[in-house]
């Protein structure tokens, strides 16, 4: 399985609905219908996020209540 790590700073604040959010293009993370999301603790470890993953257009974003690093896990 591939991976893509982002950093808390790429997210962005979405006004409607209070959550932060990040945007990945479907052609870098597939199609997005096996998407994992994974926070990065104090450890270095990753954990499971069941976040809230949304599909518009050519567009993939996954929101949170904060900013956190990690990455998302998906099938090449």
């Amino acid at each position: 399985m591939a991976h893509r790590n982002f950093r808390k700073e790429d997210f962005v604040k979405d006004e409607s609905s209070k959550q932060y959010q990040i945007e990945f293009r479907k052609g870098n993370v597939g199609t997005g219908s096996d998407l994992i999301v994974e926070r990065e603790n104090e450890d270095a470890e990753y954990e499971t996020l069941q976040a809230e993953i949304r599909r518009h257009d050519d567009s993939i974003f996954i929101s949170w209540s904060e900013p956190f690093n990690g990455r998302v896990i998906f099938d090449e």
